[in-house]
């Protein structure tokens, strides 16, 4: 699976059958502050994604100025799964795709991927994580969360021998883990490698603070193949 990260918590996930977009923020600013941000490259607004994960309807997770260049442009249907405010939030606007609610520990199946919703411990009570297997490989996205047990068990029981990759927030506001609560948590999954995310944009966070031992920092919009 090839992945990019595409600062703050969005990820881009591409392999011969499936792209999929992760909370993909990519506009100039912030419907919610107007803050500026880094411009993303043009070509990545030429991705055509099978599928859009939202974990949640906070304003850098969910920007519909970012949303709208995917799915507004005509062309295939695109599955948008999302946790419960954020889904309610689609729907509201009256995009004409399969927007599909997904709750802990719900399933979905599309191109040779499985989608696991996990819980995650976050001020928006009904934000979720995602795990993805394409059947060689996991690859856990957490979203916004704390670390909390309860989080660590759902991974657990979905991948008993801990995911292959995991992306974890390391900016420690917001409801976020810090660099240290998230590398102990990595090793509470079994993580056998982790990727820092959700810092830089507008937290100033050393990567170099995420102590664990089998890290990858991967720079902005540079895609590696995991």
């Amino acid at each position: 699976m090839k992945v990019t990260w595409l600062t703050q918590a969005g990820l881009l996930f591409e392999n011969e059958r499936i792209t999929v977009l992760v909370d993909p923020y990519l506009s100039d600013s912030s419907e919610a502050d107007g803050k500026r941000r880094i411009d993303a490259d043009e070509s990545f607004f030429d991705v055509t994604p099978d599928v859009i994960l939202i974990t949640h309807s906070h304003p850098y997770h969910l920007d519909k100025a970012t949303l709208d260049r995917f799915l507004t442009r005509g062309g295939k249907e695109v599955t948008v799964l999302a946790g419960g405010a954020a889904y309610k939030k689609l729907r509201s606007f009256g995009y004409s795709h399969n927007i599909v609610l997904l709750t802990p520990h719900t399933v979905w199946s599309e191109c040779g991927v499985t989608f696991y919703s996990v819980k995650a411990e976050h001020s928006e009570r009904d934000a979720v994580g995602f795990i993805l297997d394409d059947g060689e490989k996991t690859y856990y996205v957490s979203g916004d969360t704390l670390y909390n047990f309860e989080v660590i068990d759902d991974c657990l029981d979905l991948v008993e021998d801990g995911v292959d990759y995991a992306f974890l927030p390391i900016n420690g506001r917001g409801n976020n883990m810090n660099a240290k609560d998230a590398a102990d948590f990595a090793y509470e999954i079994g993580a056998k490698c982790a990727i820092p995310v959700h810092y830089g944009l507008f937290d100033e966070v050393d990567p170099d603070d995420f102590d664990f031992d089998d890290r990858m920092i991967i720079d902005p919009y540079r895609t590696v193949e995991l």
